[in-house]
Parts: structure tokens; C-alpha cells; sequence
């Protein structure tokens, strides 16, 4: 089994919040067949018989969950260039989270929450469109890596619904005018990395586990070649593209993408700190191996003046009800697609007609839109989209969408649309932080028996 395995399962749970591991530097791309694997990949079971390490509420969790669970975080971890944990440590830790996730599912089924099969399937189509495959490629891959696919779909099945879980639960978070203005002094003022934010691209030069001295020069060697041809000038997408064996680089670049720099891997944001935009690190060593980090993009997040990307968009909304079921929603919803795109309709009236949204009467139109503005099932949807694209239905809180973007621009933002901006991380942030609490309280509730400890 090679590490194709690890980062598709990794998409899988990409909406899990993490227990203290870092979020995917790589972003959820599958590597192409044959791809080089930047971390030790773990045997697919157990070395011994499988056992039973906890009991939560009657269920078990076994050592190989665990194990599997660990393979795919040490995964993650090696390709962005961060220590695994200690053993005991990890295994400890990756136990905790499983606990939890299974205290909320079972809280889940509680209260009446599902995921049918409609919604499995555009968590698969999503996962394939993210990775540029289709999903029958997606399934090739899974069964080359011997992974069945009712546990992939087992899994996804799982990641809705605590998704779900957590948007019944914090449907009520708002923020206040007085808690906005105390946020927005302490961004002005902190040198918190969440307030400031990186576009950084990169190239892996990867490193063989228990490679030879020789072969560790020569690649060092190789980086830094690589590292003097960007600092000469050289196109750093295309390089990236001819040389990196990070997931992905030669369809992206080697762009990781704008983000705060709390949710980069610690050895880039060092390595770039005293970079300017158009910079090129020095060569740093990972687990993976060697790193030539440039710098995009620097810039304080929710300040006047800052550039993005904005979307204009519309879209037609089904509500799921006693009439109309999910599943049903959507199949509407593609046909209306499927109309559109042979010239049979126009997208705009089938939205006056039967949108259940309140731009229903402007031909579904949402105007123009900066990043953060919509729930992350629509976000990630219109993002993947190119002018005049449609999505296949996407499903989210509020119903079943059919979405189409008509164009994108760059813009500065107001000092309004700033504040607007900053209202929505400040309540991520209070989410995050409602959502850990809850989460211990969940797992406090729970009946959990501790078993043999996992190997």
C-alpha cells in the first residue's frame, strides 16, 4: 500500500477538527498513480490480532481503527515537515479523538440526524473534483490501495453527520457590535500569526526513508539548484510543475493558497518570516525532505485596503421537506442542470420559478460575493467552478443548491465589507471555542471503558 492511501482517506475527514495535529498544508489532492511517497507508509492491518482498546456507550473501538487513524496523521504530518509524536503519545491521542467522534455520532443518531445516500455521493464527487479525477478514477485508486469502498463511504457517511451535528448545535452563535470593535483593535494591534496572512508556494525535493548519506547530498544538492534557478527569476509554477514531488504541484504550482499563517506548517512561516513578497526561502529539511518555500503574498488580514477575490454567482434552492425528499431535490436540481447546459432553459427563470431563496425574483442572482460569506459546502463548490460553469447539486444547511458562477474579480475591500469580514472569523473563532467545549462535554457524558492500550 503506498501513500495514495493516506491523503485520500485524509479528504475523507478533512470537516474533523483536529485534536492537535495541523490541518493539510497539501491541500486534498490525490497524488497520480505511481506517485512518490514523501512518508513511510504503514502495513494496511494490524501485525497481531485485532483487540478492542475502549468501549463508548456498548460500542468498541479496536487497535486497528487506531492504527489506521495514526497511519493517516503520520501521513500528514511528514508531508508538512513536522515531528510525529511519540508513540505512546500518538497512539494516546489519536485514541481520544476516535472517542470523541464516536460519543458525537452516537449523540447524532439521538437526535434524529442522517446522511442519505445522495449526500454520500456528492461528498464523493466533491472529494474526486477537489483531486481533478472523476470518481470512477477516485474508486480505481481506492481499490488499488485496498480500500473498500463501503469504508470509504462508511467514513464520509460519518463526517455529515457530525458536520451536522455541530451546525444544530451552534446555529445560535452571533457576535455582537461591542465584541466586534474589541476584535478588531487586538487584530490591528497583535502579532498573533492568525492575524496575518501567507500565499505561499512550494517545492519538495523528497527524501527516501532510511536514505543513504550519498543519496540525502545528492537531493540536498538538487533542492538547491532548484532554489537558485527561482532566485534567478525562473518561473516558480513551472519549476514546481517539472520538479516537486508534493501532491499536486504540477496542477497548482506548487501554491498552497492564501491562508493565516497559524494554519501553516511552523518550519515555512519561519522560514519566510523575513521575506517579501516575490521572496524564495533558503533550502529547509522536513521529514519529507527538502523545501524551497516563495512568498506570494504577505499581507495583515482584516485591515482597509486588502485584496480579494470576490465571486459573482447565482444559484436555485430546493427545500427538502414531506414533499420533496434529499434525494428527490437533487434529482430535480440535475435535470434543471442538465436543461440548462443543452440550451433548453435558462438558468435564470428556472430560478424565478422555483428557487425557495429570496433571489428567487432576481433570476437567483447573490450578486457579488468575497470569501467567507457562504456556508463551506457552497464556498467549496463555487470555488471549483470557472465562469459560466454549473455545479452538480450541492446540499448544506438551508437545502439543495444549484449554483453557477458568472464571473470572478479582484477588489478592495471597504472598510464596511472589512468589517464584515472580520464579523465572520470572529465568529469561526467563537465556534472553535464553543465547539471544544461542547466536544468535552460530549465526552464527559459518556460512558467510556479503557481497554488494552493501542499498539
Amino acid at each position: 500500500m503506498n501513500q495514495r492511501f493516506y491523503v485520500l482517506w485524509l479528504a475523507c475527514a478533512a470537516q474533523a477538527l483536529a485534536l492537535s495535529l495541523p490541518a493539510d498544508a497539501q491541500g486534498l489532492r490525490v497524488p497520480p498513480a505511481g506517485g512518490r511517497a514523501g512518508a513511510r507508509a504503514p502495513e494496511a492491518g494490524p501485525r497481531t490480532a485485532d483487540y478492542i482498546v475502549a468501549v463508548v456507550n456498548s460500542e468498541p473501538i479496536t487497535n486497528h481503527e487506531v492504527r489506521l487513524r495514526m497511519a493517516r496523521f503520520e501521513a500528514q504530518l511528514a508531508q508538512q515537515g513536522q515531528a510525529v509524536p511519540p508513540p505512546a503519545e500518538f497512539a494516546r491521542q489519536v485514541l481520544e479523538r476516535l472517542i470523541g467522534e464516536k460519543a458525537q455520532l452516537q449523540l447524532a443518531g439521538e437526535n434524529g440526524i442522517r446522511a442519505d445516500e445522495s449526500a454520500i455521493d456528492q461528498a464523493e464527487q466533491n472529494i474526486a473534483r477537489q483531486n481533478q479525477i472523476d470518481v470512477a478514477e477516485l474508486r480505481r485508486r481506492l481499490q488499488a490501495d485496498g480500500i473498500p469502498l463501503a469504508s470509504f463511504r462508511e467514513e464520509l457517511r460519518n463526517q455529515i453527520l457530525l458536520t451536522r451535528l455541530r451546525e444544530r448545535e451552534f446555529a445560535s452563535v452571533r457576535v455582537s457590535e461591542l465584541e466586534l470593535d474589541q476584535f478588531v483593535r487586538e487584530r490591528q494591534n497583535s502579532n498573533d500569526p492568525a492575524s496575518l496572512e501567507l500565499n505561499l508556494a512550494h517545492i519538495l525535493v523528497a527524501v527516501p526513508e532510511n536514505a543513504a548519506e550519498a543519496q540525502v547530498a545528492s537531493l540536498r544538492a538538487k533542492a538547491q539548484r532548484v532554489q537558485e534557478r527561482a532566485r534567478a527569476g525562473e518561473d516558480f509554477a513551472k519549476l514546481a510543475a517539472e520538479v516537486s514531488d508534493a501532491a499536486g504541484a504540477k496542477q497548482s504550482g506548487g501554491v498552497v493558497g492564501l491562508r493565516t499563517a497559524d494554519r501553516y506548517p511552523p518550519l515555512f512561516v519561519e522560514a519566510v518570516q523575513a521575506l517579501a513578497p516575490g521572496g524564495v526561502s533558503a533550502v529547509i529539511r522536513s521529514g519529507a525532505g527538502f523545501h524551497v518555500v516563495k512568498v506570494l503574498e504577505k499581507r495583515r488580514a482584516d485591515l482597509p485596503g486588502a485584496q480579494v477575490v470576490q465571486s459573482h454567482a447565482r444559484h436555485i434552492l430546493l427545500r427538502p421537506g414531506a414533499q420533496v425528499s434529499e434525494a428527490a431535490a437533487r434529482q430535480r436540481l440535475a435535470d434543471y442542470k442538465r436543461r440548462v447546459q443543452a440550451g433548453q432553459a435558462d438558468f435564470a427563470q428556472l430560478a424565478r420559478e422555483f428557487s425557495q431563496d429570496a433571489s428567487a425574483p432576481n433570476g437567483g442572482d447573490l450578486g457579488w460575493a468575497s470569501p467567507g460569506l457562504f456556508v463551506p459546502e457552497f464556498e467549496d463548490a463555487l470555488e471549483a467552478l470557472k465562469p459560466g460553469e454549473i455545479a452538480d447539486p450541492v446540499v448544506t444547511r438551508f437545502g439543495v443548491h444549484l449554483i453557477q458562477l458568472l464571473e470572478r474579480r479582484e477588489a478592495t475591500l471597504s472598510a464596511r465589507e472589512q468589517r464584515e469580514l472580520a464579523r465572520t472569523l470572529l465568529r469561526e473563532k467563537k465556534l472553535d471555542e464553543a465547539y471544544a467545549k461542547w466536544a468535552q462535554d460530549v465526552r464527559g457524558r459518556a460512558y467510556v471503558e479503557l481497554r488494552e492500550p493501542p499498539t
